[in-house]
């Protein structure tokens, strides 16, 4: 007999453990990760930030891991804090969060930027999660790894393409079956089912 999903915590209203499967997914896929193995830290970090442009209105695939890939959020309740720290309204301002999943050792973000650049975002939500999950974990230090991956995403790619495929990182890592047994994700089509893609600029 399959194992039950974790429980709902209390005051998590973003954790769905019965959400109906959306989109095919492939075990054995693995989402883009940061490759600085072959160069030191600072110079590998420099060339993820070089061409990066903060464009109001444009949609990024963002992904972020943690110090060293160590699974910080393969505990139930840090992850619970982390997420409560990422989706603050003072860690998001006036960007929108789309899509996101929490893996153990990365973040998979769909962001819409505003008014604000796009690294001063990611940067609030990094640290807004980071010191939610230390808190939990009794430690201190940084969480997350000082860059992150970005991908602006062009007119002809579909929002709601990329929000399956960001959502459905837990089934191609192994760890679920259905994307819905995964209680770490959240997507706005799935609260607002009416609701249209945002342009792309």
């Amino acid at each position: 007999m399959p194992a039950s999903p974790p429980p709902r915590p209390p005051g998590i209203s973003y954790l769905r453990p019965r959400i109906r499967p959306i989109g095919a997914c492939v075990r054995g896929d693995h989402p883009a990760r940061m490759n600085t193995a072959s160069s030191p830290v600072r110079r590998g970090h420099a060339a993820l930030r070089r061409g990066r442009a903060s464009a109001p209105g444009q949609v990024y695939h963002l992904t972020a891991v943690t110090c060293g890939r160590r699974a910080y959020f393969a505990g139930f309740d840090v992850a619970c804090a982390a997420v409560r720290g990422f989706l603050q309204p003072t860690a998001l301002a006036d960007a929108r969060l789309l899509a996101w999943v929490l893996m153990p050792d990365h973040a998979h973000w769909l962001l819409q930027l505003q008014h604000e650049p796009l690294g001063s975002v990611v940067g609030r939500m990094k640290s807004a999660s980071g010191v939610h999950a230390n808190r939990v974990l009794a430690r201190t230090g940084p969480v997350w790894e000082p860059a992150f991956h970005d991908h602006a995403l062009r007119r002809d790619e579909d929002l709601r393409s990329v929000a399956r495929y960001i959502i459905a990182n837990p089934v191609r890592a192994g760890l679920v079956d259905r994307p819905g047994d995964y209680p770490f994700w959240d997507c706005i089509w799935m609260q607002e089912p009416a609701a249209s893609p945002p342009p792309l600029l």
